[in-house]
């Protein structure tokens, strides 16, 4: 059976783990982009009065959130980051994988308005 031959970078080049690196150092700790304990409680007050994810209950199940998400990214905004209006409920999975392919694929559209892609609750 005949095998791929090998792939190879040049010299120059950066592999995916030093530019995840690099892009990890230049945003800041978790905490440098805003996530203090103000937002600790200000999160597990939203996920106390919206309980479930979103994109779970658009698909007909009722999946506890996890996650408080910011549907349009900051950027550093604190206005935005701020905006309840700009908050979603979401599960791990949903957070984790669908929302960042999404926002990867269509940044500018609001993610509310998308299908969402099946997560690990459905299997």
């Amino acid at each position: 059976m005949p095998t791929r031959p090998p792939s190879h970078r040049s010299l120059h080049s950066r592999s995916a783990a030093q530019r995840d690196r690099e892009h990890d150092r230049r945003r800041g700790s978790f905490r440098q982009r805003g996530y203090d304990a103000r937002w600790d409680k200000a999160r597990a007050a939203y996920l106390r009065q919206h309980p479930l994810c979103v994109m779970c209950e658009r698909a007909g199940r009722q999946v506890p959130a996890t996650v408080v998400d910011h549907i349009r990214a900051h950027r550093g905004d604190q206005r935005v980051f701020w905006d309840q209006a700009n908050w979603q409920p979401l599960c791990r999975t949903h957070h984790s994988s669908t929302k960042q392919r999404m926002e990867r694929g269509s940044e500018r559209e609001d993610v509310r308005e998308l299908f969402p892609i099946p997560c690990e609750h459905e299997r």
